[in-house]
């Protein structure tokens, strides 16, 4: 059984553009209508609410409601639908639940008990999610031979599974590796569990999240272990950095909050959105589901879980900065034992550090910079030097410094303004080597 951890916002947002359209000319709803709604909302959260005291407290707090009007001004069903949804969240304290209509999602659902309809189904879910790449936006080498995972939903690992090895092969070769969860809305747990097995030596069983869930009056209890077969090597030993913000939510937690509970990785960031319950969609009738929390997961160490507050980074730091940030510390710790990375790591640190400071760019510096060089110039186009050689080749020149600039596109070498008085007198080309060469000004 495979549930997905949807983004509140996200679903949030679905439910108000449905609302929006539904407003404008659905059909009504009558009082009977609305009742059996509440029964069979009521059924629906006895068999699956992972909190069932709670569960037998919200139908006499709705049939209530019914009762003395308080649903009368909603006309539509997608007006009751968001009222239900309010009145859910109210008794419950639980912001994980959405009730909404979707007639077309209804009955997909149901056709998924004919074998025939549900292998159809799946092939197109499987091709709509391969125009996403299931999820991988991005997999780089950075500077330094640092790996950066960048994904935006956890896909089902049985449908994703040669995308997800293709990038852990990648990665494998790295010598650290940067997670970014900064904008992952959460998807599917075994996702989570096939990605942080790479991580984890297969010598010795590991539990990385332990749970249980409600299925249609089923108390089901399970834990996810480090998987023992694995396309491609592992990376045990290999630093991990996660990037995290207020946007990373359910799945993307979890694999964080693991991540962070067993040792082998370093959050960078901003708290995460604070959403540790499964959730799954039910059925109420034709046009009607509820979103409903189905059960709680908790952490392999001290059992507990992120419901409601986040998990905190080690490092916290403005998701926007968090990149740059991760970048550094991945090289940073590699030059403590390396002289070599040493070295490197002294290369990249003005670019990195400009990264995560934004230092104030002079306007009058930029002006100044401008002028004819030996054999090259520098023009100021709308607020970006340049840097022309030879009347043909223009490449933006980007302020990493005071005095100190990086050229786009170069990694082997960058700019450095000589003054006097106040004056640019000369153009320094510094080389990664250590070796400069000077350009005097000519006007």
């Amino acid at each position: 059984m495979r549930h997905h951890l949807f983004l509140l916002q996200t679903l949030s947002a679905l439910s108000i553009m449905c609302a929006s359209s539904a407003f404008a000319g659905a059909p009504g709803i009558s009082q009977n209508e609305k009742g059996a709604i509440i029964a069979s909302l009521d059924s629906t959260l006895n068999a699956n609410y992972a909190f069932p005291d709670i569960a037998r407290k919200i139908r006499p707090v709705l049939q209530e409601h019914l009762k003395k009007g308080a649903y009368d001004s909603a006309t539509t069903k997608a007006e009751f639908a968001s009222k239900l949804t309010d009145d859910l969240i109210k008794v419950s304290g639980d912001l994980h639940f959405l009730v909404a209509t979707d007639p077309e999602w209804i009955a997909e659902f149901k056709a998924k008990a004919n074998p025939a309809l549900k292998a159809k189904i799946r092939q197109e879910e499987s091709s709509r999610l391969e125009e996403t790449n299931f999820g991988f936006d991005e997999v780089s080498r950075l500077k330094g031979n640092i790996g950066y995972l960048r994904f935006s939903y956890f896909a089902d690992p049985e449908l994703a599974y040669d995308t997800a090895a293709s990038v852990m092969r990648f990665l494998g070769n790295t010598d650290a590796v940067i997670i970014d969860l900064r904008y992952n809305n959460g998807g599917h747990l075994e996702m989570a569990q096939f990605l942080a097995s790479y991580f984890f030596s297969s010598e010795k069983d590991q539990l990385l999240f332990d749970y249980y869930y409600n299925e249609d009056g089923k108390r089901i209890q399970r834990g996810q272990w480090v998987l023992p077969g694995l396309p491609g090597k592992r990376m045990v030993d290999k630093p991990v950095y996660i990037l995290t913000g207020s946007t990373s939510f359910s799945s993307a937690e979890w694999f964080s909050y693991a991540m962070k509970k067993l040792g082998r990785a370093t959050l960078i960031g901003e708290r995460t959105a604070g959403g540790a319950h499964p959730v799954a969609r039910k059925p109420l009738n034709d046009d009607f589901f509820v979103q409903v929390p189905i059960g709680q997961i908790q952490d392999p160490v001290d059992h507990g879980d992120f419901e409601g507050v986040g998990v905190q980074p080690d490092i916290p730091s403005p998701s926007i900065r968090a990149l740059p940030l991760a970048h550094k510390l991945a090289l940073e710790n590699l030059a403590k034992t390396d002289d070599a990375r040493r070295t490197e790591f002294a290369w990249l640190l003005p670019s990195l550090t400009a990264a995560i400071e934004r230092p104030h760019i002079d306007a009058a510096m930029l002006t100044r910079a401008a002028g004819k060089y030996e054999g090259r110039q520098i023009i100021l186009d709308n607020g970006i030097l340049y840097y022309i050689w030879r009347d043909r080749f223009r490449v933006a020149l980007e302020p990493i410094g005071p005095d100190l600039l990086a050229v786009e596109g170069v990694s082997d070498f960058r700019y450095r303004l000589n003054t006097l008085d106040g004056k640019v007198t000369a153009l320094e080309r510094v080389n990664k080597d250590g070796s400069i060469q000077r350009y005097q000004r000519l006007d």
